[in-house]
């Protein structure tokens, strides 16, 4: 499809060395004030590009249109993808491109020991001969999610610039916080305007998803009993002696580091407080409604056991609806499926099912109404300094959305 790659690789460059990292503990829409940097710098490349509608909302949502060219009448599609990157590293990527690598190992050069290897890394033996990029060693590349932002941006400018290309109106979406589970909780969707839509946010080359783990989040506030320390016998209940037991009562079968394929987990992320005080957040992960329930229990299990052994202590639970599946959904009407499946194969892609261990912002979105499944944008290693993505994966994830925007217009679903 002739699709500009220079200018693709180029906009992923550019996007991953502007620091966009999302935070949990900020109730701010954008959580971090870094976001609206990257989020201005898309609004004003869709204006140089010709786009319409374009519009930076007082939420950190970037909306632009690319208008119809068909005539004939096609539901109007969007395409979304988040700016955030994950909190627990730095997200100001150095990149580099390893052009046509040669399967050495590649070794990250401000941390050393960050070696990818075809032995060691899931996939990147697929990748000999690609144009690999990924950061220096001690960051993030960002590639979950600025390969998606540049993958849009790159189909966008291609159908603005061949107004030729038959399809329907298709409306952009650039959204903040999606690594912390708000990606979407601010979209008006009524001002999206759309009928499907899909998230730019998987991995290998072929992968459409349309399943996610259901997610609830937990937090365990622990109220102990203050005593000086020379004076504490009977009298003292330890806060953090009793955070450590609630810990250490986690089955390890149910960690993630024991999990896989459609596993659920319960996954402790943070410990703070003092003797008198301690907090412990969770985030529980299941396919399954019923499984996410039992993760449920099993906390309320383990604070009833330490309510009995310490009554003096206060131990409280509150849990918080985060994201469902969204298999409950789509799979009541499949065509925004088939046709994504599709259009990987007009892109000369395999396409391929599988289930996200974990969520995306169709998430929330096929929930509300909207059906939303994710495509691939050929990220490898996320969250990790090893985080890596190549180009040719991100020109065919791009390819396939210009096939899909002419299978809409089509009227092929």
């Amino acid at each position: 499809m002739s699709l500009d790659t220079a200018d693709l690789l180029d906009r992923f460059l550019r996007y991953v060395q502007i620091d966009t990292r999302s935070d949990p503990a900020s109730s701010d829409c954008p959580s971090t004030p870094v976001q609206w940097a990257l989020l201005r710098l898309l609004e004003r490349e869709l204006r140089e590009l010709g786009a319409a509608d374009v519009e930076l909302t007082d939420h950190g949502y970037v909306l632009a249109t690319i208008p119809s060219t068909s005539p004939a009448t096609a539901p109007v599609i969007a395409w979304c993808a988040h700016v955030d990157t994950a909190p627990n590293l730095p997200g100001a990527a150095k990149p580099i491109v390893h052009r046509a690598y040669d399967g050495r190992p590649i070794v990250l050069p401000d941390d050393p020991a960050q070696t990818l290897t075809v032995e060691t890394t899931p996939f990147l033996r697929d990748a000999i001969g690609q144009d690999v990029i990924t950061a220096s060693g001690t960051t993030l590349l960002g590639a979950d999610d600025k390969a998606g932002v540049a993958v849009v941006m790159s189909a966008a400018r291609h159908l603005l610039r061949n107004p030729g290309i038959p399809h329907g109106k298709i409306r952009l979406c650039f959204n903040p916080d999606e690594e912390i589970a708000r990606g979407m909780t601010k979209l008006d969707l009524a001002q999206l305007g759309a009928q499907f839509a899909y998230t730019l946010d998987g991995a290998e080359r072929g992968e459409i998803c349309f399943e996610t783990f259901s997610a609830d989040a937990a937090e365990v506030t622990i109220t102990g009993v203050a005593a000086h320390p020379g004076w504490a016998k009977d009298v003292m209940v330890n806060a953090l002696r009793l955070a450590a037991r609630f810990v250490a009562a986690l089955p390890m079968e149910k960690s993630p580091e024991r999990t896989s394929d459609r596993d659920g987990f319960i996954h402790p992320i943070a410990c703070s407080g003092s003797a008198e005080h301690a907090v412990l957040r969770f985030i529980l992960r299941d396919f399954e409604l019923a499984g996410l329930a039992a993760h449920h229990a099993m906390l309320e299990k383990i604070a009833a056991e330490l309510r009995a052994a310490e009554p003096k202590a206060r131990i409280e639970i509150k849990f918080t609806e985060q994201y469902r599946n969204m298999r409950y959904w789509l799979e009541n009407d499949m065509r925004p499926v088939r046709l994504a499946e599709e259009a990987a194969r007009r892109a000369g892609v395999t396409p391929f099912a599988q289930p996200i261990r974990g969520g995306t912002d169709g998430s929330n979105l096929t929930q509300r109404g909207l059906p939303t499944p994710n495509i691939f944008t050929g990220m490898h290693e996320v969250h990790s300094q090893r985080e890596w993505v190549t180009l040719q994966d991100m020109q065919k994830s791009a390819e396939t959305l210009l096939h899909l925007a002419q299978l809409w217009a089509s009227g092929a679903y």
